[in-house]
């Protein structure tokens, strides 16, 4: 996994994968999911980051799956 920060924008970008990103949704107000080919999670962006509750320490050790449920009921 890799990740970066935009300081400007406030927003953390957890890239699981480099496969080709097919489309991307927002499940939950700034959430926003790429997904690869079969539906596979290719990166995860985490806008107004330094407004939620979340230690990047944590997420960096959790599988994709694992990361987005914590996001949602860190609003």
């Amino acid at each position: 996994m890799e990740f970066s920060f935009d300081k400007v924008a406030d927003a953390l970008y957890l890239r699981f994968s480099y496969e080709e990103v097919e489309s991307t949704e927002e499940i939950d107000k700034g959430l926003i999911i790429d997904y690869g080919k079969e539906n596979h999670i290719v990166g995860i962006e985490i806008l107004n980051f330094s407004d939620r509750k979340l230690d990047l320490n944590d997420l960096i050790q959790l599988h994709a799956e694992e990361i987005i449920p914590m996001v949602v009921q860190c609003q």
